[in-house]
This record gives C-alpha cells, structure tokens and sequence, in this order.
C-alpha cells in the first residue's frame, strides 16, 4: 500500500509529454511521401519566385518579362503556405489568388498591378509569422527572428516587382490594416482568445498597443501640425544619418514589430498566449514588405534602413525577452515546469 507524502506542496509532473492544446485538420494527404514532395515543390517555387522578383532590385540582366510572372509565382506561394499553416480551404483560396495573378500578369491593369502588390504584402507579413516555431531558447528564437525576416523580405522583393502604381501612404496603410485584421483573425483561436489571457499578457498586450497608438499618432501629429523647427531639426537629422550611414532605422520596426516578434516565438514556448504579442509583429513585417512598392525607392537605402533595424530591433527584443521570460510568481517558480509547449512541425496545420 502506498503512502501519501504528508504535506508539501503539489508539484506539476514534468514526466508527461506535453501535448498540443488544439484540434488540427486532418492531413489532406494521406500519403507522407507525396506530402514531402508537394512541400519540396512549393519550397522550390519560393526560391524560384524570390529570384526572379529579385532581379526588380539588382540587375543582372535579365529580362524585364521575368519579374511580373515571379511576383505571381511568389503571390500564390504565399497563399498556398498560409492557407495550409492557418488550416484554411485550400481549394478555395489557391484558386482565387492564382487567377488574381494570371490576370495581373496578362492584362497589367493598373487596378489589378495594385491588388496584386497588395494581396502579396499581406500574405508574405502574415505567412512570415505564422511559419514560425516556438523557441525556449535563446539561439532558436533568433533563428526564428531571422527566419520571419528572410520570409518578409521575400515579400518585399515581390511587391517591388509587380512595380504598381500606387500611393505609398495610402498602400501601406492598407495593407498594415488588412495584415492585422487578418492575424489577429488567425491568433484569436491559436491564442485561446482574449478570455484565456492572464494578467501579465494582458498588460503586455495594453502596454505594446498604447505604444503603437503613441508612436504612430506622435509621428503624424510631428508631421502635419509640429513647428516648423522641430519638423526641419527631424528632416535634417534623417538627411545626416542617411548621408553617413546610408540608410535610416525605421521606429515602428525597432520599438514595435521586430521587439514583439523576438518575444512572442519565445513566450509561445510556455504559453499560447503568446501568439497575441506575434500580433504586434505582423506591424513589423507589413512594413518591410510594402517597402519598396514605391518605384522611385532605392534598394540599398531600403536594405541598409532594414538591416539597422533589425540589429536594433533584436537588441530592444533581447531586453524585453529577459523580462517577460521570468516566471510570474514565486509560486510558479517553486513548480515543476513542462518541458516545453509543443505545436505541430513549420510545415503543418496550426489548426
């Protein structure tokens, strides 16, 4: 007969592998190795697509044909990687984005260039978080860091070649808007919606949205309504750093967007929660992907200004990370925590 241990406190039982907390769809393919090549193909079709769309930003001499159709290719990529993460009916989206594609491609109207360049901003800011792992530790959550940013830009280099007419303000909005309307559509069931959020999460969440409002409404009020100058000092010391180190860190991705990505993989690792911080990070891809949509823009500006940002967005992540990584209480502490919250592989159904 067993003897019940008198007293003490009840400690979790790290010996049960932790289990995923979410129902998934049911593989569409039963067949795992004709899985492994449809995911070989897609991945092939990124890498050719990223290419090709590449040469929009460097010249290589390659034909001005090839960009347009990459663009495409890169388009329905990303929706065919975001459909099958988000557990969505592929035979419904693939469709629609392909024929969006074949159209803008054969037609070039300026209406579909545009819908095109937008749709494909949206898909590669969303996709690029979503294709992200959870990380315990600190090498894997700058490995997924790098990963999302390598996604984005793929994006950026697909939305600079559609090369469509538009107006960058309004486009960007546009697509910063639709990109978080649709993560946070996505995150509401992978992060258990705003009732399973704790109080910590919750202020992280309040605290991370008041920045944005703050930072985003004191840039346009500078703009428009600042004195002359403070708006002239704010033009000059652009105009400096751009002269000496040819390119400018943008705020929304050091203070917002790449912070909040860094943190979120890593609380991901312990609580579902922390998709609701990868919201805030679908800000920082939106912007590098709508980057370069304005023809007139120089790469290696746009290149350099997203390098200093990321490298300052990592360190302001690394800082935030090492507070919001403590345990929240004594109580938690003196528990015997699970290995690790798990989620299914990179390539597979989130739900």
């Amino acid at each position: 007969m067993s003897r019940a241990p008198k007293g003490g406190r009840r400690r979790l039982d790290a010996s049960v592998p932790p289990e995923y907390d979410l129902p998934t769809r049911e593989p569409r393919i039963d067949s795992p190795r004709t899985a492994r090549t449809l995911m070989l193909l897609v991945f092939i079709a990124w890498l050719l697509g990223t290419a090709g769309a590449a040469t929009s930003v460097v010249a290589v001499g390659t034909p001005n044909w090839v960009e347009r159709p990459s663009a495409a290719l890169l388009m329905i990529v990303f929706a065919v990687g975001l459909t099958h993460r988000g557990g969505g009916h592929m035979r419904i989206w693939f469709p629609m984005t392909a024929v969006l594609g074949v159209l803008a491609v054969v037609l070039e109207a300026n209406v579909l260039l545009a819908a095109s360049a937008a749709v494909t901003a949206v898909l590669a800011a969303v996709w690029a978080v979503l294709v992200t792992r959870p990380a315990e530790t600190l090498v894997r959550a700058i490995g997924e860091y790098v990963l999302a940013l390598v996604v984005a830009l793929s994006g950026t280099v697909g939305v600079a070649a559609w090369n469509a007419p538009v107006n960058y303000q309004r486009f960007n909005l546009i697509v910063l808007t639709v990109s978080l309307g649709f993560a946070i559509t996505l995150v509401w069931n992978l992060g258990a919606g705003l009732h399973g959020l704790g109080r910590q999460n919750l202020a992280i969440l309040l605290g991370v949205a008041a920045l944005v409002v703050m930072v985003l409404a004191y840039s346009s009020f500078v703009r428009t309504h600042g004195s002359q100058s403070v708006v002239q000092g704010l033009s000059d010391l652009v105009i400096w750093t751009r002269q000496t180190f040819q390119g400018v860190p943008r705020p929304v991705e050091v203070f917002i967007g790449f912070p909040a990505l860094l943190v979120g993989v890593s609380l991901r690792s312990k609580r579902r929660e922390g998709w609701w911080v990868l919201v805030f990070a679908v800000i920082g891809t939106a912007v590098l992907t709508t980057s370069l949509v304005t023809p007139g823009a120089f790469p290696t500006y746009i290149g350099l200004s997203t390098l200093y940002s990321s490298i300052r967005g990592l360190l302001v992540g690394l800082a935030l990370r090492r507070q919001f990584m403590k345990e929240r209480s004594s109580r938690a502490s003196r528990a015997v925590a699970p290995v690790a919250r798990v989620e299914p592989p990179r390539f597979a159904p989130l739900k």
